[in-house]
């Protein structure tokens, strides 16, 4: 078997350390031991995007905002399920994961990031959620979920102040979906308390299982 090599490295600001790593034509993107996305394992990702776009339907000018945009498989699934009309934005913190997926991931990422519809952001989510609404679904995939892990301030967007400020982002019907490597009750009420009808999603990734919450702005 292929050993792995490592590719790249690059800081999260204000975080940990990403690391870019290869074997053959596998890629992943590991932080410290914990591998947070593989090439060859992302219907869990997708999941995101299809479970949100059933949920709004095919609206003409819709507005999608990304957060995280790791090896792409929930923007790819943005632009095959929602409106052909719709705009996405997807927010991206680390700078060197938008060099990746222009250089050593640019066949995992394929036409994605020249779609007319994608408008590419460097920086943080949290400051787009805040001042660049309304939008009709909100998907994110920062960090490893509520529980944080390559970098604190993350938690900002998962605590009830960040939650009322994505519910304020979205339209009314439009969805907050978040993808996570775990199940959270108490991550659970703080979204109900925000005002948003929440659905808890099991989704499969290679061998393991996924959450994503589906939350809906009354």
């Amino acid at each position: 078997m292929l050993a792995w090599k490592q590719v790249d490295r690059a800081p999260v600001p204000g975080g940990s350390e990403l690391r870019l790593m290869q074997r053959g034509d596998e890629f992943s993107i590991m932080s410290g031991t914990t591998e947070l996305m593989n090439s060859r394992r992302g219907r869990s990702e997708e999941q995101l995007a299809i479970l949100a776009a059933k949920r709004i339907g095919k609206r003409d000018g819709a507005r999608i905002l990304i957060g995280g945009l790791g090896m792409g498989f929930t923007l790819r699934a943005a632009l095959a399920h929602f409106s052909e009309q719709c705009e996405i934005i997807v927010a991206e913190l680390v700078p060197s994961v938008i060099a990746w997926a222009k250089g050593p991931l640019a066949g995992v990422h394929g036409a994605s990031l020249t779609c007319p519809r994608v408008i590419l952001h460097e920086g943080d989510v949290a400051p787009v959620i805040r001042h660049n609404g309304p939008f009709d679904a909100i998907l994110l995939d920062v960090d490893n979920g509520p529980d944080g892990l390559s970098r604190s301030e993350n938690d900002q967007l998962y605590d009830a102040k960040g939650l009322a400020a994505a519910q304020a982002a979205l339209n009314p019907g439009g969805v907050l979906a978040i993808w996570s490597a775990a199940p959270d009750q108490r991550f659970a009420k703080r979204l109900r308390q925000a005002g948003l009808d929440v659905e808890e999603v099991r989704v499969r990734a290679g061998g393991a299982r996924h959450l994503v919450w589906l939350a809906t702005k009354r």
